[in-house]
C-alpha cells in the first residue's frame, strides 16, 4: 500500500510508517502544483494544510483514503471526495486543552495589559520618580464576561477554565437565526454584552467574516477579540480599523487568512500595544502533538483494517 505524508515539516513530529505499509513517502513540503504528480500511485494521503481539491482527485485514480492530520478539514473538498469515493478522516479534539489554554493565556496578557507594561519597564521605568509606573489601565479577568462562539470540545474546554477562574460566560447562537437554543444567547446579545469574545467556529462559507466591521461596532467599547480557530471568521481590516479607533481594547490572533502571511502584513506590524499574533500554534502543546501522532496511526490503521473512525465524509 503506498502512502504519501504530503506536508510532514508542519508537524514537529516523528510518525513511523506502520508494518502493512509497503511505500510511505514523507514530504516535508508539496507545493500546490506538485501534488499531484507526487500522489499518482498513492492508496492514502496525510495532510495537514495541502488542499486536496476536486481537480486533484479527477487525477488520482488509485486515491480510497484522506487522513487529515488536524481537526479542521477545509483544506479537503468533501463534495468531490464523496463523488470519487475516497473516505476522509480527521483526528478530533486532540488539541482541545492546548487550544483552551493558549485562549486563557491571551486573555490574561490583553486584560492586564502585559505586552504594554512589558514595553514600560524597558523605556520609562528606569526613569520614573515612583517605584512603578502607570499607563494602559488593567483589568481583572474574575467577574468578566467570556463570549464563546462555537460549543465544540475546544470551546468547551475554554469555557471550563475560564468558569474556574469566575469568568461569567456566553455561548453564541449562529448569526442571524430566529430561534435561540437553550443553553445559548443571541448572536447579538453575547457581541454586546461580553468583556472578551473568542471564536472556536468551524470555517464554512456562513462563518466566513463572522467578525467584521458591523459586529465590531455592536461589541462592548474596549472589548478584547480571540481567534484561534480559522484565519477568515474576521475581517482582519475591519479589525484593525476597531483596534486603531479604540473599538476594540486588544485581540489575539494565532490564526490569519493568509498562512504563512506576506511579511508587509498589516496586523504583524501593527504598533498597537495590545495586539498579539502568533504563527497558528496554539494546538501545539507537546501533549497535543502526541495525541495527534496517535491519532494519525488509529486513523490509519482503521482504514487498513476495514474499521474506519473519525470519518467526516
Amino acid at each position: 500500500m503506498n502512502v504519501v505524508f504530503l506536508d510532514s515539516e508542519s508537524l514537529p513530529l516523528n510518525i513511523p510508517a506502520p508494518a502493512w505499509v509497503t511505500d510511505w513517502q514523507d514530504r516535508p513540503h508539496t507545493p500546490a502544483d506538485q501534488v499531484v504528480d507526487v500522489s499518482r500511485h498513492a492508496h492514502v494521503l496525510i495532510t495537514n494544510k495541502v488542499r486536496i481539491g476536486r481537480v486533484e482527485l479527477e487525477q488520482l485514480p488509485n486515491l480510497r483514503f484522506i487522513c487529515v492530520a488536524a481537526t479542521g478539514y477545509d483544506c479537503i473538498d468533501l463534495a468531490a471526495c464523496r463523488d470519487f469515493g475516497v473516505t476522509v478522516s480527521n483526528v478530533p479534539a486532540y488539541s482541545a486543552q492546548s487550544v483552551a489554554e493558549s485562549v486563557i493565556a491571551s486573555i490574561f496578557a490583553l486584560r492586564r495589559q502585559l505586552l504594554a507594561y512589558q514595553r514600560a519597564a524597558r523605556q520609562d521605568w528606569p526613569d520614573s520618580r515612583h517605584f512603578c509606573v502607570h499607563r494602559a489601565p488593567i483589568q481583572d479577568v474574575q467577574g468578566s464576561v467570556l463570549g464563546i462562539f462555537g460549543k465544540g470540545a475546544i470551546g468547551l474546554a475554554t469555557a471550563r477554565l475560564a468558569s474556574s477562574l469566575g469568568m461569567r460566560l456566553l455561548f453564541a447562537e449562529h448569526r442571524g437565526v430566529t430561534s435561540v437554543r437553550q443553553g445559548y444567547q443571541s448572536f447579538e446579545t453575547v457581541l454586546a454584552q461580553s468583556d472578551v469574545i473568542s471564536l472556536h467556529c468551524p470555517l464554512t462559507e456562513r462563518t466566513r467574516h463572522l467578525i467584521g466591521a458591523a459586529e465590531c461596532a455592536q461589541m462592548k467599547p474596549g472589548a478584547l477579540l480571540i481567534n484561534t480557530a480559522r484565519g477568515p471568521l474576521v475581517d482582519e481590516s475591519a479589525v484593525l480599523v476597531a483596534l486603531e479607533r479604540g473599538r476594540l481594547g486588544g485581540a489575539a490572533l494565532d490564526v490569519l487568512c493568509q498562512e504563512p502571511p506576506p511579511a508587509d502584513h498589516p496586523l504583524l506590524n501593527s504598533p498597537h500595544p495590545n495586539l498579539i499574533v502568533t504563527p497558528h500554534v496554539a494546538w501545539a502543546s507537546q501533549s497535543s502533538l502526541q495525541r495527534l501522532a496517535d491519532g494519525i496511526l488509529g486513523n490509519l490503521q482503521g482504514y487498513h483494517s476495514g474499521s474506519l473512525i473519525n470519518v467526516v465524509s
